[in-house]
């Protein structure tokens, strides 16, 4: 069965809704525009299956809200939230709302392009099966002073606001993240928190695994 190439983007700026199409059509997906979350709801119902790209910052709704709404009536379509740098909590609640992955800007075309193109694999759930179980893995290998680092920043807290809260040094707490970067095998902080959240995601997929 051919995977499905349809992508729904989105985003009230309409510069950026026509770069995208471009760069869509460029990489042989069909690319469907809205720059409304009302107009864009409307039409949910008439998609076929594919890939939602979902910019958080909307006039109206935020992007959330309108996930929340898409989960009622579409829960075939898979969902990549766009957030603004450093908007950690706002990936994480998405992701726990059940997006496929987030991106934060900015993004290069090439982190797009494969973001959209893991989520449209028929095989994609049980990838992420696979992704969970290596995030569960990779935290694990954490002594707990970084397990808690990581969760501070999960939470969107600085290093000066996680320390505080650990009666540590700054500095300590800086070291403490390396370290933690180091073990989880990720240069950048983006990375880190996906992985923090797709270890989150593991009682659910567990869970879900056991009705079957």
């Amino acid at each position: 069965m051919p995977v499905e190439r349809t992508v729904y983007v989105l985003d009230d700026d309409e510069a950026v809704l026509r770069s995208m199409e471009r760069l869509l059509s460029s990489a042989n997906f069909e690319a469907v525009s809205f720059n409304r979350p009302d107009a864009f709801l409307t039409a949910a119902s008439t998609f076929k299956t594919g890939c939602v790209l979902l910019d958080v910052r909307l006039p109206g709704m935020s992007g959330l809200d309108v996930q929340a709404q898409l989960n009622k009536t579409r829960s075939d379509l898979s969902v990549i939230i766009v957030t603004a740098q450093g908007d950690i909590q706002t990936a994480v609640r998405a992701m726990k709302a059940g997006a496929s992955d987030f991106l934060e800007k900015p993004y290069s075309d090439h982190a797009l392009l494969r973001a959209i193109e893991a989520t449209l694999k028929s095989e994609h759930h049980i990838a992420r099966e696979r992704e969970v179980a290596d995030a569960v893995r990779r935290v694990a290998s954490l002594s707990p002073r970084e397990r808690d680092v990581l969760d501070g920043l999960m939470g969107g807290r600085p290093n000066k606001l996680i320390a505080y809260k650990l009666g540590l040094s700054v500095r300590t707490v800086e070291v403490h993240r390396a370290r933690m970067m180091e073990r989880l095998g990720v240069r950048q902080l983006a990375e880190a928190i996906r992985l923090g959240i797709m270890a989150r995601l593991m009682p659910r997929h567990a869970a879900a695994n056991d009705d079957i």
